[in-house]
């Protein structure tokens, strides 16, 4: 039944069954009004992709939607890992956390009130990359 709902809702936003990149951002928009989550999207968009066809069919959105939503933790990881490797080689390199991050700030715009130490993405990114190498 829950799918089923899914489904419906799917396909009166996506008639042809196909989510576009640009109806993605759309849904995004939404969400974060106050920023500029464009960036952030596509790169969501690029997970949800399983195919890379330049679409997310209702099969795509309901696997990304069931590991985010009812994953087990390692699932979780790999589908968050997947977003942040963008190059898609296996590893997470600081201009690939720099990219994700910037996002990220664009997207939530001035709607978070962030610390001196984390209120640049260049800051943040440092922050982690040092608790990471301890």
């Amino acid at each position: 039944k829950e799918i089923q709902n899914w489904y419906k809702g799917f396909m009166k936003d996506c008639p042809d069954g196909k989510l576009t990149l640009e109806g993605f951002t759309k849904i995004y928009k939404q969400f974060f009004p106050f920023g500029d989550p464009s960036k952030f999207a596509s790169f969501v968009f690029n997970v949800f992709d399983e195919n890379r066809d330049g679409y997310i069919e209702f099969h795509e959105f309901l696997t990304a939607l069931s590991v985010t939503s009812r994953g087990s933790v390692q699932e979780k990881l790999k589908w968050a890992f997947k977003l942040y490797d963008l190059d898609n080689d296996g590893y997470i390199t600081r201009q690939e956390l720099l990219d994700i991050v910037d996002a990220i700030y664009k997207m939530v715009g001035s709607m978070v009130n962030l610390p001196e130490e984390e209120n640049t993405p260049e800051k943040r990114v440092n922050k982690i990359f040092d608790i990471m190498d301890k």
